[in-house]
Order: C-alpha cells, then sequence, then structure tokens
C-alpha cells in the first residue's frame, strides 16, 4: 500500500463503479454518474491508502479518524483479486493498527453485499441497518500497544 494522492480519485471512483455496480443495480440505484461523483465528493487523500499488486494498482481504503475511532470507507480491489486473500491481507493490516491505539472502526456496506462476510470475518458486528445499507462496528482487541494493559473497549449497549 502507499499514500493516495489528489490525482488517484479518479482511478478510484472508476474503480468504485465497477465494484459497487451488481449490488446497486440488484437495490435499484446504479446511476453511472452519481457512483463515482459522491467517491470525488467524499474523497480525502490524506485518510485513502492506494492498493498495488506487482506495482500496478489494484484498489483503494480509506481509514478516517472520527469522533469514536474510525471509519473504513472506499475500500474496493480490482474483481480480479476479489476472493484471493487480498482484502483481508489489508484489512488485517489497518485493524492491528486500530487494535494497538485501542480504537473502535465503524462501515457501512450494502444490504446483501459479498463483503459482508469479510467484514463479519474479522470481528465485525452489525450495529443498525436501513433499507439500503448495514452498519457494522468492530472494538479493538487484544492490547494497546506500550501500555501493557488492556484495550478501551466502546460501551457494549445498542451493539449486535
Amino acid at each position: 500500500m502507499r499514500p493516495a494522492r489528489p490525482t488517484d480519485v479518479e482511478a478510484i471512483a472508476d474503480l468504485r463503479a465497477v465494484v459497487m455496480r451488481p449490488d446497486l443495480e440488484r437495490l435499484g440505484r446504479y446511476d453511472e454518474h452519481r457512483v463515482r461523483q459522491r467517491l470525488r465528493d467524499g474523497f480525502a487523500a490524506r485518510h485513502t491508502s492506494i492498493i498495488t499488486t506487482g506495482g500496478a494498482f489494484a484498489g483503494s481504503v480509506s481509514l478516517r479518524p472520527s469522533g469514536t475511532g474510525h471509519w473504513l470507507e472506499h475500500f474496493y480491489l480490482v474483481p480480479a483479486l476479489q476472493g484471493r486473500g487480498v482484502g483481508s491481507a489489508v484489512l488485517r493490516t489497518l485493524l492491528d493498527r486500530t487494535d494497538s491505539t485501542g480504537d473502535l472502526v465503524r462501515l457501512n456496506v450494502l444490504r446483501r453485499s459479498p463483503a459482508r462476510h469479510l467484514y463479519e470475518r474479522h470481528g465485525f458486528t452489525v450495529d443498525t441497518q436501513d433499507a439500503i445499507d448495514v452498519f457494522m462496528v468492530r472494538p479493538p482487541t487484544g492490547r494497546r500497544r506500550g501500555t501493557g494493559g488492556p484495550s478501551r473497549r466502546a460501551p457494549s449497549a445498542g451493539l449486535g
């Protein structure tokens, strides 16, 4: 992975359109322009990493700080790499980082998206959901780096 640059936004927007198309079409919400524009509107290079394999663009992921931990966003892999362990490796790297600081991680995934299984395998559970999105949360696990003590855990009320 490498840090994203502002010039990466169009490659990520195009990949987002490809990756999300099946789920958005299933939900009756696919719009060729809107799917790209939503990425452009929310893109923050400072919180985004570019995933590469063999020196080639393979995807992106953002880990945006929030008042309650981090939001995992814009996690897209080229279709040819999906299901080959690349996503799990990227996710483990990010979650090791948030576990070491004791941070909670939140994300949202479209209902009935196959990506939900990846997140569940890595400890995410459903917090809330609506007709389109499933909001998931993962408290930190393990020990905080440098303290020797247990990590700070989010209150369990409302989770599940």
